[in-house]
């Protein structure tokens, strides 16, 4: 027997609500893996803490650590659509609002962090808000993500409207330029992650650039993507150690082929782009082969070939 709430949501399964399961309440292999995944630093952070393992300073070496899975965890968010439409996968799709909570829920933690830092003196947090500039933008950063997980929900969707909706959630652009100066601001001397992580948001940017402008990349497009995302890392990267340590630029722009000094972030740009290229390859040739099979067979036929 059942009972008449009136309302549909009351009548839906409890599993439709879990984050590793479908809109049909059954569990999703790609929801399953992308939660694991998402759970897995916390889980890691939260043995290091108990083991005693977090160093001399535990607490900075937990902001910083919680603090750099927000960053990676807002690329992989923006990523989502780029490579949905790159390798045609539209079951990324259905991880995009799991890794975009994610997000706001790992920026929390950084601020809760920082606020056991400082002997929760609430206070003194906020005065280190307006008075820090890099604490000031990572806490305007916060406040937008804050808004886009608030409307994240197939029902503010609705209210909202798809066009304001959308509107709304391109925040998530300026978001990524606030976090990115806030993690270059914390990192003092060594920025090479801020710059391989500017080098990555770069391509994503162009990537929609591109779509906006000219429409989905071929394969050709996706090589000029990756060549142009990685020569703006680079020259952005000389540009930046040329001024600050009043290096001739020429000698930095010839340090990035210097390989004896490492790998400068720049290739890692390129290779990250070119192995979207090669995956979008791959998969668009297989989907072409699929599609020339299924139309050698008629439906109507039996599944025999056709004459």
């Amino acid at each position: 027997m059942s009972v008449v709430t009136g309302s549909r949501r009351m009548s839906r399964p409890f599993a439709v609500y879990l984050p590793w399961t479908d809109r049909t309440g059954r569990i999703s292999s790609a929801k399953l893996i992308t939660f694991l995944t998402l759970l897995a630093p916390a889980l890691l952070l939260l043995y290091d803490s108990q083991a005693g393992t977090l160093g001399p300073r535990p607490w900075e070496e937990a902001i910083g650590r919680v603090g750099w899975w927000s960053v990676v965890f807002l690329l992989a968010s923006l990523a989502v659509t780029p490579l949905r439409r790159a390798l045609r996968w539209n079951g990324l799709f259905a991880v995009r609002r799991m890794i975009g909570v994610s997000v706001f829920l790992t920026v929390m933690l950084h601020l809760l962090l920082y606020t056991g830092q400082q002997s929760w003196d609430l206070p003194k947090v906020a005065g280190e808000i307006i008075l820090r500039f890099y604490l000031t933008i990572g806490f305007v950063a916060l406040l937008a993500l804050a808004a886009l997980a608030a409307t994240s929900t197939d029902g503010m969707i609705r209210r909202l409207g798809g066009k304001r909706w959308q509107l709304l959630h391109k925040l998530v652009y300026p978001i990524g330029l606030l976090a990115l100066v806030h993690f270059f601001l914390q990192s003092k001397n060594d920025v090479t992650e801020p710059i391989l992580f500017s080098g990555l948001f770069t391509w994503l940017m162009l990537y929609r650039l591109w779509c906006w402008r000219l429409g989905d990349p071929a394969v050709v497009g996706l090589v000029l993507l990756a060549v142009g995302a990685a020569l703006l890392t680079g020259i952005g990267e000389s540009i930046g150690i040329s001024l600050k340590h009043n290096v001739p630029l020429p000698v930095m722009l010839q340090s990035q082929f210097d390989f004896g000094i490492g790998i400068r972030p720049a290739w890692w740009v390129l290779g990250a782009g070119l192995a979207i290229t090669f995956a979008a390859v791959i998969r668009r040739a297989r989907a072409g082969t699929i599609n020339r099979s299924a139309r050698q067979y008629n439906p109507g036929n039996g599944g025999r070939p056709a004459r």
